[in-house]
């Protein structure tokens, strides 16, 4: 991982040994392409192209209902990125729904969340980002705020219905994702979503300005980060790096 934080090429970038392969969960969406709408297992590119660009072969995961392959599945994978997405149902972590609360998607629910313990209990490396970082905390116990704007009487957080805007973050020096990025950062934002009680042996690494919480970190994992920005649409290509460094090395 030190390669990585240091700014060192990607792993595997013209190296001998083959890359790794670094999971990447999707949506369950109608989608349209030539005559066809349909049901879709399908993901936003900069994903593919921010573990490509750092050195990893992206491996897209359907939302499946067959739960029961997920050990043999994390078995044969050396990376997670658990990506972003609508809103988790908040009968999963004993709260009533807000009016602003996005529809139920109770396979991606089921699955994600199966696959968060399925990767912690097998100390894969991961990196979940905006509701990736919710699937975790709530797949921990945790709670979520089910709409920031009414929590912080703001909406910088999604300034902009469907335009990722940004805010800065401040950062724990001691973290690993304070290693990664330094101790403050401009991050692509977008989300209403943020975590309110953490799930068990997560602990808070970064703050927005209103002190919501921004990154997480899995106490005793070997490299086990979630963060509520969306690093996959800017240009710091760092927390993906440092991911596929450690995958790397499996």
């Amino acid at each position: 991982m030190s390669e990585a934080i240091r700014g060192a090429p990607a792993p595997n970038a013209g190296g001998d040994g083959p890359p790794p392969l670094i999971g990447v969960t999707t949506y369950l969406e109608p989608a349209r392409w030539g005559a066809w709408v349909r049901e879709a297992a399908l993901l936003p590119a900069p994903y593919v192209r921010s573990v490509e660009r750092a050195g990893g072969v992206p491996v897209l995961l359907p939302p499946t209902s067959a739960l029961r392959g997920l050990k043999t599945l994390v078995a044969r994978l050396d990376g997670i990125v658990i990506a972003g997405g609508g809103d988790l149902d908040p009968d999963l972590y004993g709260a009533v729904r807000h009016s602003e609360t996005g529809p139920p998607q109770p396979q991606r629910d089921r699955f994600e969340l199966a696959l968060a313990r399925a990767v912690v209990d097998a100390d894969l490396p991961f990196l979940a980002i905006c509701r990736g970082m919710q699937v975790l905390n709530v797949a921990r116990g945790g709670a979520l705020i089910q709409h920031l704007p009414e929590a912080v009487g703001h909406k910088d957080h999604a300034p902009e219905t469907g335009i990722v805007g940004s805010h800065p973050v401040r950062i724990s020096g001691t973290s690993l994702v304070g290693k990664i990025l330094g101790e403050s950062a401009d991050v692509p934002t977008y989300h209403h979503q943020a975590v309110s009680r953490l799930g068990k042996g997560l602990s808070a690494v970064a703050w927005a300005e209103d002190q919501v919480v921004e990154a997480v970190e899995l106490q005793g994992h070997r490299f086990g980060l979630a963060v509520q920005w969306h690093p996959e649409e800017g240009a710091d290509g760092r927390l993906f790096e440092a991911l596929v460094a450690e995958a790397a090395g499996r």
